[in-house]
């Protein structure tokens, strides 16, 4: 058995004890959550050692109620004289709350008693030596690749496995148990002219046997480094644009946001009122999927111990359904639907046949967007201003890389204007998308 799950019991216990010291203290209802584990994380530079960082934490925390009145409290401490001083805290905050009529823990009903094992821990027996030579292997090969390659940002591996339980005055004790793994290379690119660009590559999944090899990754920031080289500037102008696949889940999770239980009942956000409404072209659908083994978003059951379900927050471009937790619901006179903590897994709507050079020959001319900065997105409004660096395209072809350029729109616009996705998903990220073409936006350039 691994040292992890050697402090399963311990675990447990410390949980349940805790919620024993809640209702010894009187409170009415009690939810506690302990997360720990362990791992290590390095980083090597033009094949030398940087950094080598040991992670081996645990933070446990209780929230207590007294009727709709609630106090919380956390603390990394497990020892028993610890664990009463922290309900202690929580109990004594409470005292102070206002009451709140939606505050409590889920319906009973809601409750996860059963749940699947979805294959998400894959402890990864490597040691520090054996990582270190990996990354080596990852920034030697890149460097051996192109000559445009100058130097190195150094490659980096970690890996992770961590353990979370809770449980509530419900009787629910719950568990997950996970692991993490990635490799990631940044690299910069020089030319004669002095001009130096910067990119990386990276690989990230549960299962440490589904990494990139390091020569993938090496190719991979390779290539998107030196794409960036001799950067031309354009004119102001309306075109449409390609959001690339790695962007592609940054500009979708505007729309989880925006129909996240808490912009909504704090109305601040553009989608205020919007079930049932079109907001998408009726081909275009979100299927949020808990239950895809190994995937980076997959979960029994929420942060709240609410059982996950498998559902499509947007059908047809229609909204299906909010983003809500127990409390959130409540305030929206709504049921919670599973989210506290978030979305899962977002399976997109695509074009299974339509690769990103076919989506690029049929937006004929426009821009390839490929890296998007700042933080130019307003949810009230839905107005969408971000720094971008991408490729230009014309006559379906890829002609140089542009920078310093700003893309502009209104989320709402944006959305309905969605041409096509293809079939290039990105599954490093919960959001599995492909590259998302829109059919006019603002780019402000020289």
């Amino acid at each position: 058995m691994d040292a992890l799950k050697q402090k399963e019991t311990f675990f447990k216990e410390s949980v349940k004890q805790l919620l024993k010291f809640s209702k010894d203290a009187g409170a009415t209802e009690a939810e506690a959550a302990l997360n720990g584990g362990y791992g290590f994380s390095l980083t090597v530079r033009k094949g030398d050692v940087e950094t080598i960082e040991h992670h081996d934490d645990q933070n446990l925390s209780v929230t207590v109620y007294f009727g709709k009145q609630k106090g919380s409290a956390s603390t990394t401490d497990l020892s028993l004289e610890s664990l009463k001083e922290t309900v202690d805290a929580a109990v004594h905050i409470a005292k102070y709350t206002l009451s709140d009529e939606c505050a409590g823990l889920p319906d009973p009903d809601d409750l996860a008693r059963t749940w699947l094992d979805l294959d998400l821990y894959h402890p990864w027996d490597i040691s520090v030596d054996e990582a270190i030579v990996l990354a080596k292997d990852t920034e030697r090969c890149a460097l051996s690749l192109d000559e445009r390659i100058t130097n190195s940002e150094g490659a980096s591996l970690n890996t992770y496995q961590g353990l979370n339980v809770y449980g509530s005055s419900e009787g629910l004790i719950a568990d997950t148990y996970a692991t993490n793994h990635g490799l990631s290379l940044g690299l910069i690119a020089a030319i004669q002219t002095g001009e130096m660009q910067r990119d990386y590559g990276y690989t990230e999944a549960r299962d440490y046997r589904d990494l990139w090899s390091p020569e993938t990754v090496a190719h991979d920031a390779v290539m998107r480094t030196v794409r960036r080289l001799n950067p031309k500037s354009v004119s102001t102008q309306n075109v449409p644009v390609i959001f690339e696949a790695s962007i592609a889940g940054s500009l979708l999770g505007n729309y989880l946001r925006a129909v996240s239980g808490g912009s909504l009942y704090r109305r601040s956000s553009f989608l205020l009122d919007s079930l049932g409404t079109q907001v998408f072209p009726d081909w275009f659908s979100l299927y949020d999927n808990p239950f895809i083994p190994k995937a980076l978003g997959s979960a029994p059951f929420d942060a709240e111990g609410v059982k996950a379900h498998a559902q499509y927050l947007l059908q047809q471009g229609v909204v299906k359904t909010y983003l809500l937790s127990t409390y959130t619901g409540r305030k929206l006179g709504l049921k919670t639907t599973g989210h506290a903590g978030g979305a899962y897994n977002i399976d997109v709507s695509h074009d299974h046949d339509l690769s990103l050079e076919a989506l690029i020959k049929k937006m004929h001319k426009g821009l390839l967007i490929t890296e998007v900065m700042g933080q130019g997105v307003n949810l009230v409004t839905g107005d969408y201003s971000r720094g971008a660096s991408g490729l230009w395209i014309e006559n379906g072809e890829i002609q140089y890389p542009v920078e310093e350029i700003t893309v502009a729109g209104n989320l709402k616009n944006m959305f309905s204007g969605i041409v096509a996705v293809s079939n290039d998903l990105e599954l490093r990220n919960k959001i599995r998308s492909g590259s998302i073409l829109i059919d006019n936006m603002m780019i402000a350039g020289h």
